[in-house]
């Protein structure tokens, strides 16, 4: 579970997003960055039991920095407003498949999958969707499924309007095909953040 006390930072921070009052408050952020690596800890724990590669991992392999890119943004505010961690294989900058989660108030969200991967390996995956897509379909339409993530998500900033090219219009698998993420998310409320429950759930 995470603490109440890094939800209200990160609502805190909404409000006052600015290097001085983050400055101000450093102690704050430090607790609530604390509270959010220990969750992650737990999380590595747990899925590391079946999956080997994730036991090897630590929460700084996995976190991501609250300091937002500006660079080429025209929002200039200077820190992100939630907690990010990838629990993935090699760390959160690899090129595999992972876990997802998401702390932001009213926000927060877990997910799973493959997240805008680069071209030479988005080419690899649909391939590999159009020529195993019974096995594909029984997964991502199984009820176990659908019932937690209903379906893989089509954002319409990451899905193409037509099919890619190399595949036909009529392809079975074509919505799937379109997509230049395939991840399953789903929604969790802040009183299921705090609760005890939560890394078991």
């Amino acid at each position: 579970m995470l603490s109440e006390n890094t939800l209200s930072f990160l609502s805190k921070l909404q409000k006052n997003n600015s290097k001085e009052w983050f400055d101000k408050n450093r102690a704050l952020y430090d607790e609530a960055k604390q509270d959010f690596e220990n969750l992650v800890e737990q999380l590595i724990a747990m899925i590391g039991k079946d999956d080997e590669e994730i036991s090897l991992l630590k929460p700084k392999d996995c976190t991501f920095r609250i300091n937002r890119d500006i660079r080429f943004s025209k929002d200039k505010t200077p820190y992100k407003t939630n907690m990010g961690a990838y629990i993935v294989r090699g760390g959160k900058k690899s090129a595999y498949a992972g876990y997802y989660f998401h702390c932001e108030p009213g926000k927060s969200f877990v997910g799973g999958g493959l997240w805008m991967p680069q071209p030479a390996e988005l080419k690899k995956v649909r391939q590999e969707i159009d020529y195993c897509w019974d096995e594909f379909k029984g997964i991502v339409q199984n009820k176990k499924f659908t019932s937690v993530y209903g379906d893989l998500s089509r954002d319409a900033e990451y899905t193409l309007a037509k099919v890619p090219r190399d595949y036909d219009k009529d392809n079975p698998a074509a919505e799937y095909l379109k997509l230049k993420s395939l991840v399953g998310l789903h929604n969790v409320a802040d009183n299921d953040v705090t609760s005890k429950a939560l890394v078991k759930n």
